[in-house]
């Protein structure tokens, strides 16, 4: 679907929520929205494995330089357990490493299977994740994937990650679909195999779709076939202000002196409360700046276009 802000000229710089399918990098998807906007400043707040779909927040122009305060937490996810097999990656694209019979005690069509429930307790809260083999994790200095596509033992060390829930959704005897909220950095592949392993049994993640990111849902991002060359350029698909992503910091709209300032480098006369606010010009975000000791606006990232 289109996005529908059809209020005032077309952004030439913001956020844009895409519907990534499967089999296609996030890099794949960043190319594609490179041809749409016309402009190689495009970045992605997070990506999603090749065999995973749904949600990626992309920052197009200008607003790139917004990324680090993009809020992303918590993140929602769907996925399919499918038990039996561990595989190299922890999910269904690798080989088969390891096979084992369905959990035996565990009811996975049931909701309240205490068995399992039991299991998925283990795997909440903040827990040690060991990482997939097959991840971007960094390896004496190589991406962990680039080493075990060499066929090289890949040791990584657990990394602490947040799991705040974990809800039914369906299941049977050989799979149990679900929805996880957690912390960024998790792995749900990981969570996969874990889970697995914790109810005596041998799974991976069969399926995976992102559903949220912060604030954004999947509910609101386009789709890939919108997104045609010059799609964005020419205002066909709407970028999307990054207010509503950038947390709860103050707005401070800036007057001619005001913006004088911000152009000259000067700290701003701050009328708003709080560490840290989002600067807006006729309801643009400009710049995002935090409070000196002076008890004014000190810009740390500035994006002033030619028409401020």
């Amino acid at each position: 679907m289109l996005e529908s802000h059809d209020a005032g000229p077309p952004l030439s710089s913001g956020l844009l929520y895409v519907d990534k399918p499967v089999g296609m990098s996030s890099h794949d998807v960043v190319a594609v929205v490179r041809r749409a906007a016309r402009t190689r400043r495009v970045g992605h707040a997070g990506t999603l494995d090749p065999f995973a779909t749904g949600l990626l927040v992309l920052a197009v122009g200008p607003c790139t330089r917004l990324l680090p305060y993009i809020v992303g937490d918590p993140k929602v996810y769907e996925a399919d357990v499918r038990f039996g097999s561990e595989t190299d990656t922890d999910d269904a694209t690798g080989s088969v490493t390891v096979t084992a019979p369905a959990p035996p005690n565990a009811r996975l069509s049931h909701a309240d299977d205490p068995v399992r429930r039991a299991a998925e307790a283990t795997l909440t809260g903040a827990i040690a994740q060991i990482p997939p083999s097959y991840s971007a994790k960094h390896v004496d200095g190589q991406r962990a994937y680039d080493l075990a596509r060499k066929g090289r033992d890949v040791s990584l060390a657990p990394v602490q990650v947040r799991v705040d829930t974990w809800e039914w959704l369906a299941g049977d005897h050989e799979t149990l679909r679900t929805r996880i909220t957690c912390g960024g950095g998790t792995y749900i592949r990981a969570l996969a195999r874990d889970l697995g392993r914790a109810l005596g049994s041998a799974a991976h993640c069969g399926t995976l779709r992102r559903m949220a990111s912060g604030p954004a849902t999947v509910g609101e991002a386009v789709l890939l076939e919108d997104l045609s060359p010059g799609a964005i350029a020419e205002g066909r698909v709407r970028l999307r202000s990054p207010l509503s992503l950038l947390g709860n910091i103050g707005h401070e709209h800036l007057g001619d002196d005001q913006l004088t300032d911000l152009r000259h480098g000067r700290e701003v006369a701050a009328s708003q409360p709080g560490h840290r606010a989002a600067l807006l010009r006729d309801g643009v975000v400009v710049a995002i700046a935090e409070r000196s000791a002076r008890n004014r606006w000190q810009p740390r990232v500035v994006m002033l276009g030619d028409d401020a």
